[in-house]
């Protein structure tokens, strides 16, 4: 895939913080060109609100794209007929929200963008439009076409992946099983890989306190995990583990480790998120095309208030551009 395309930034929930730091990180020139995927009457109120000055110019596909200054170019992908309400779950905001991230999954499949970056969707609202996906990762997979995918949060000091994903914590630890324990580790390593690390040192969380102090508070570590992470190095990966969940990030901190799988949701991205929502960028490993996104949600309680800060969006764009810059000299990258 080529390097110079644009990527397609999606608007996310209307109803959220989406448009507004979309339209800021674009007036913020969004470190290269940039076609928007949503409504063009969302997008004109984001920027007429927030004073930007920018012009916002309907085009049909990313070819008719000219990536001229001061221009917010938008796909319309969705129809919107009158403004949602802001800071609210709603269906017609949740309903765009999908129609936008499958368009643009689309255009990535296509090559007709380089990837995608994400603005925040809500979950509620998606589902008070009869759409059941538990989040963005679980949309892209599908209609992705992956086979396996993996969430990677990842800052200037640690970076993460998930076992498992948006589920129940009891769902969650039957989920963790050998199978997902091996792809969580192997997209680890792969991740590692495609952000320029040669040979990634991949630390194993543990599931259980003290990762199950040797039987004494659970058998997933024997049973699975280690495993599993012996499995993993028979294949050439540098894991190690199972390692207490409560100390691995620290010394992933202090550069003993590259990347931390992490068993569930809450055990890998709470580490991430304390550092800083501005800084982290969610990556989506197994897809056959380059997608990240902010490390925060819709935040309704800002939404329309003009205060919303586009600098995880922004750190996702440019993530996004390295990522695609190393497919573009090594396309087997995840």
């Amino acid at each position: 895939m080529s390097d110079d395309l644009p990527l397609a930034l999606t608007m996310g929930d209307a109803s959220g913080i989406g448009p507004e730091i979309v339209a800021k990180a674009v007036a913020g020139n969004a470190g290269g060109p940039v076609i928007v995927f949503g409504s063009v009457l969302v997008m004109r109120e984001a920027v007429r609100r927030l004073g930007l000055g920018l012009e916002v110019r309907a085009i049909p596909a990313p070819e008719a794209a000219r990536g001229a200054a001061g221009c917010l170019e938008v796909i319309e992908t969705t129809r919107i007929a009158a403004l949602p309400p802001v800071g609210v779950v709603n269906a017609v905001s949740g309903q765009a929200s999908f129609d936008t991230l499958v368009a643009a999954i689309g255009a990535a499949r296509g090559g007709q963008v380089g990837g995608i970056v994400t603005a925040p969707l809500n979950k509620e609202a998606m589902a008070s439009a009869g759409i059941r996906y538990p989040g963005h990762t679980e949309i892209l997979a599908e209609y992705g076409g992956a086979p396996r995918v993996a969430m990677m949060l990842v800052n200037d000091e640690i970076r993460t992946v998930l076992v498992t994903i948006h589920m129940s914590l009891r769902k969650a630890i039957e989920a963790a099983d050998f199978a997902a324990q091996m792809s969580a580790i192997r997209l680890a390593h792969e991740g590692g890989q495609a952000l320029g690390i040669a040979a990634p040192r991949v630390a194993v969380a543990g599931l259980n306190p003290h990762a199950g102090e040797g039987g004494l508070f659970g058998e997933e570590e024997t049973r699975i995990i280690r495993p599993a992470v012996e499995a993993a190095r028979a294949e050439g990966i540098d894991a190690s583990g199972p390692w207490p969940g409560d100390t691995v990030f620290m010394q992933a901190r202090q550069g003993r480790f590259d990347v931390v799988v992490a068993q569930y949701h809450d055990q890998g991205l709470i580490a991430v998120k304390y550092l800083g929502l501005e800084r982290g960028v969610n990556i989506t490993l197994g897809l056959p095309f380059v997608r990240t996104s902010p490390d925060h949600g819709t935040a309704f309680d800002i939404a329309g208030q003009g205060i919303a800060d586009p600098a995880s969006l922004e750190a996702a764009l440019a993530c996004a551009r390295k990522l695609v810059a190393a497919r573009a000299v090594h396309p087997a990258d995840p």
